[in-house]
């Protein structure tokens, strides 16, 4: 049984290797920093690519057994990702366990305040979240996100589009923000 998950899983390296990588390239898109207010600092890099994942593993949760594996093996992959920054960040070995549970905690608050807002198409709600999580000690000076609200609910409209062949092939593609519609 061991030798069986691991060979699938292993099997499944490739496409998540792609899938993850497009994810991260998603997350990393400059006019989400520049346009749409996210600062562009380490924390800023983790709201986004969490915000992507959330949409990602949103859409994934209908896709079957195998798209579901591809999208805990994601998760997986960010959070070995979080692991080496905290690391780099000269965190040592002692610290690395605490750090990595509180960002669980972050990205799974997240996943639940998000898709709230997703599921119930709550704009606003969305970009109170966003600005929350995003701008923590800004209060009332803090961006209204808005714009990053309506981006990431057009997104998800189109990652729902996608097919599950797609995604289980790593093939999902992220739509580029920066087109007057999403912004709305």
């Amino acid at each position: 049984m061991i030798f069986g998950l691991f060979g699938k899983k292993n099997g499944n390296r490739r496409i998540v290797e792609k899938q993850y990588a497009t994810l991260t390239t998603a997350a990393r898109h400059p006019y989400l920093y520049e346009a749409l207010e996210v600062p562009d600092t380490v924390m800023g890099r983790f709201e986004m690519l969490s915000a992507v994942l959330i949409l990602y593993f949103r859409r994934t949760r209908t896709s079957g057994t195998s798209g579901q594996e591809i999208a805990q093996e994601i998760v997986d992959a960010f959070f070995e990702d979080v692991d080496h920054s905290i690391r780099e960040l000269g965190v040592g070995d002692v610290g690395v366990p605490k750090r990595m549970k509180k960002f669980a905690g972050m990205f799974y608050g997240r996943l639940e305040s998000y898709a709230a807002a997703l599921d119930s198409g709550n704009r606003e709600g969305l970009a109170a979240a966003l600005r929350r999580n995003i701008y923590p000690e800004a209060g009332e000076a803090a961006p209204t996100m808005a714009g990053l609200a309506g981006y990431l609910f057009a997104a998800e409209a189109a990652m729902a589009e996608v097919g599950d062949d797609d995604i289980k092939a790593g093939a999902l593609a992220v739509v580029e923000p920066g087109r007057d519609e999403h912004a709305a």
